[in-house]
This record gives structure tokens, sequence and C-alpha cells, in this order.
């Protein structure tokens, strides 16, 4: 389930943290995912990465970029790659039932307070002030990413290119974002692929 994309996205070495078992990582995921209001990107990179140091930048990038063009939720699939990559099976379900468990049952819970208060003026200016915490928190972790790509093969002017390119394609052109994936997405694995060859 996990990706053979370089060294950087190989099992880790002995001496880097790792967690001790699926039930460290079901506890870790379920402390993520209630963390996670408004923008979960920031709290996965501040905890996988800063906190824990389970995955370091470079995985974290390569990992990320994995799950986000695999069908489904981003954070499941990083959940699902992680925990399948230490203790297979058994590490992926448990790491997928701390991000839904638990959460669920306060996602419900504030369903059923939303559907009771949302004709309130107050409530619904308070969740679109929200909104713009969640823009400034993914905004936050794309910067703090930036600094790994130095490191690609492709260069740093080039995946600066790829991200203008991308941002003008899917917020200025309104192209779907299958379509950015499949043409801008195909370029630069095959680019990179080319790069990387022995």
């Amino acid at each position: 389930m996990h990706p053979p994309l370089s060294d950087a996205a190989t099992p880790q070495a002995p001496s880097q943290p790792q967690p001790r078992s699926p039930r460290d990582l079901f506890v870790s995921f379920t402390w993520l995912a209630l963390q996670g209001f408004g923008g979960v990107l920031a709290i996965v990179q501040r905890e996988m990465v800063e906190k824990k140091k389970w995955l370091t930048p470079e995985q974290f990038l390569e990992d990320w970029a994995v799950a986000q063009v695999m069908p489904g939720p981003n954070v499941i699939n990083l959940g699902l790659m992680i925990g399948d990559r230490y203790f297979g099976l058994r590490g992926a379900l448990a790491a997928v039932a701390g991000m839904l468990t638990i959460p669920l049952v306060v996602i419900l819970a504030l369903a059923v307070l939303y559907a009771h208060y949302a004709g309130n003026p107050q409530v619904a200016a308070a969740l679109r002030g929200m909104g713009a915490v969640s823009g400034g928190l993914i905004a936050a972790t794309g910067i703090k990413l930036i600094p790994q790509l130095r490191k690609h093969p492709l260069g740093f002017p080039a995946c600066l290119a790829f991200m203008a390119l991308v941002f003008a394609a899917i917020a200025v052109f309104k192209v779907p974002l299958g379509w950015v994936l499949l043409v801008v997405g195909g370029v630069a694995c095959v680019w990179t692929w080319k790069r990387i060859a022995p």
C-alpha cells in the first residue's frame, strides 16, 4: 500500500522514532482528528513531522502528494500508508479507526447542535469566520513544505513553476482538479522518473 517513490518514502531507519504498536497509531490518529477542526493538513504536518517525528519533511511531502492523488479523503489515505508501513493491515485499520471512531461521535453531536441553532445569525457569522482561519492553516502548512522542494530531483525553479501552473489552472482558469492531476501531475511524474532513472 505504501508507494515506492524514493529512498525517502521507504520504511525508516531504526534510529527514527516510530509508532510502538497499532494501539499507538489508533490513539495518535484519534488525537490528530480531534484537533483537526477547520484544516487537518496543518495538524497532520505538526504531529507527524514536528512532534512525533514519524516522518521526515521529505517523507511527509512525498506521502502527502500520493495521498492527494488517491481517491478518498487525503488524511485517511495518509493514515492508511503510515499504518501499513509499520504494522501492515492491522496498522492501516488502526490508523483509519483512530481517524473515524471518536470524531464520528463528536461530528454527530455537533450536527444535532447545528441543526438546532443553524438559523441563528451569530452562529452563521462565527462559522464564516472559521473559514478564514481554515484557509490560513492550509496556507501556513504549504509555506512550511516549500523548503523541502529544494531537494526535489527537478530542481527548485521547476517545482515553483509547477506550483504556479497548478494554482493558475485551478484558481484562475477553473480547470477541474482531475484534469490538472492527470495532465500536470502526469508531466511532473514522467519528468521526475526520467531524472532519477538509472
